[in-house]
C-alpha cells in the first residue's frame, strides 16, 4: 500500500512538472514571438507601417483604454456574440431534438440541412440587413445562419450514434421516447454537446466579425475595417489581438463550463 502512495505521488509530480513546462513553452514562445517582431520592425527588416509591431500596438490599447473606446467595442462584439452563441446553441439542440424524435421530419428536411450547410452564409448578410435592417439583429442573425446549422448537424448526428443496444434495452423494459431522450441519449451526448460549445465559439465571432464587417457602428469587426479605411495598421492589428483573447477567453469559460458540469453530473469519459 505504502509503494502503491510512492508511485502515486511520483506520477502526480511528474504530471505537475509537465504541466508547468507546457506553460513555460507557451509563454515563451508568446515572447519570443513578440520579441523578435519587435526586433524586426525596429531594424527595419519590416515595415511597421504596414505590420505595425508590439510596441505601437501597445501605444494603440493605452490609448483606446483611456479614451473609452476599448470597453464600448469589445462590449458590443461581445453582447453580439453571446446571444448568437446561446441562441444558436438552444435552437440548434431543440431542432436536433425534434429531428431526433420525428424520423419522418428528419427524412424530410435532411436534404435542406446540408445544402443550408454548404451555403456561404456570408452571402445571406445583405439579406438579413434589408430583412431585420441595420443593427446588432442583424448581426446576431448573421452569426446564428453560421452557427445553427453546424449545431443542428452536430447534435443530431451525436443522438442517432447513441448505442442501440441500450436505446432498444430501455424499450424493453418499457421506457418511452421521453424516458429514452432524458435518461439516455441526452447524458450519452454530453461530450457532443460540450464539442458543439467549443466550436460555436469560433463560429459565433466569425458571424459576428463578419456582420460587422457590413453593417456596425461599433465592435471589434467595426475597428478593423475603419483601421484598414484610413491605413492605420496598429489600430487593424491591435484590434485583431483584441479578438483572438476575447475568442480564448470565451473559450476557456467553456472549458470551465466542462469541467464544472463533469464534477456536478458525475460525468468521467
Amino acid at each position: 500500500m505504502s509503494e502503491l502512495s510512492l508511485q502515486r505521488q511520483a506520477w502526480l509530480r511528474k504530471q505537475q512538472r509537465t504541466r508547468t513546462a507546457v506553460l513555460l513553452w507557451r509563454v515563451g514562445l508568446l515572447a519570443a514571438l513578440f520579441a523578435g517582431w519587435e526586433l524586426a520592425a525596429r531594424a527595419g527588416a519590416i515595415d511597421p507601417f504596414i505590420v505595425s509591431s508590439p510596441s505601437r500596438m501597445l501605444d494603440t490599447f493605452v490609448s483606446l483604454w483611456r479614451s473609452g473606446d476599448l470597453f464600448r467595442h469589445v462590449g458590443v462584439s461581445l453582447m453580439e456574440t453571446v446571444a448568437g452563441f446561446l441562441l444558436g446553441t438552444i435552437l440548434g439542440t431543440a431542432a436536433a431534438i425534434a429531428l431526433w424524435w420525428s424520423d419522418f421530419l428528419s427524412r424530410v428536411l435532411d436534404p435542406y440541412l446540408v445544402v443550408l450547410n454548404a451555403l456561404p452564409k456570408t452571402a445571406l448578410g445583405p439579406v438579413f440587413i434589408v430583412w431585420i435592417g441595420a443593427g446588432p439583429s442583424s448581426i446576431i442573425a448573421m452569426t446564428l445562419a453560421i452557427s445553427l446549422i453546424v449545431t443542428i448537424l452536430e447534435m443530431h448526428n451525436g443522438f442517432l450514434a447513441t448505442d442501440p443496444e441500450k436505446v432498444r434495452l430501455m424499450r424493453t423494459l418499457g421506457a418511452n421516447r421521453r424516458q429514452i431522450l432524458w435518461k439516455l441519449v441526452l447524458p450519452a451526448n454530453f461530450t457532443t454537446l460540450i464539442n458543439a460549445l467549443k466550436v460555436n465559439v469560433g463560429l459565433s465571432w466569425v458571424g459576428v466579425i463578419m456582420g460587422e464587417f457590413l453593417v456596425s457602428k461599433a465592435g471589434l469587426g467595426y475597428l478593423i475595417v475603419y483601421g484598414s479605411q484610413v491605413f492605420q495598421m496598429d489600430l487593424v492589428m491591435t484590434t485583431v489581438l483584441l479578438l483572438a483573447a476575447a475568442a480564448a477567453l470565451m473559450y476557456q469559460c467553456v472549458l470551465w463550463l466542462e469541467k464544472a458540469l463533469k464534477k456536478h453530473l458525475g460525468v468521467t469519459a
